[in-house]
C-alpha cells in the first residue's frame, strides 16, 4: 500500500517531503484502526481518526487535514 502511495507521489512530481508526509499519516490511519488497510475504512473511520488527531494529539486543521482530505476521497 505504502509502495503504491510512494509511486503515485512520484508520478504526480510530489517534492520527497510531500511524499514522506503522506506516508506518515497514512502509517498512522492504519496504525490507529488496528493495522485495517485503509481500503477497508469508510469516511465514518476517517473522521475517527481525524477527531482523534484534533481532541488527543492537538494536531493543527490544516495539518491534519491536508493529507488526509486525499486519503478520505482515496485519490493519492
Amino acid at each position: 500500500m505504502l509502495d503504491q502511495v510512494s509511486t503515485v507521489c512520484r508520478r504526480r512530481h510530489f517534492s520527497p517531503k510531500t511524499e514522506q508526509a503522506y506516508r506518515y499519516w497514512i502509517r498512522q490511519l492504519i496504525f490507529f484502526h488496528g493495522k485495517q488497510h485503509p481500503a477497508a475504512l469508510g469516511t465514518v473511520e476517517v473522521e475517527a481518526f481525524l477527531s482523534h488527531l484534533a481532541v488527543t494529539r492537538r494536531v493543527s486543521t490544516s495539518t491534519r487535514l491536508r493529507p488526509l482530505t486525499r486519503i478520505s476521497s482515496r485519490s493519492v
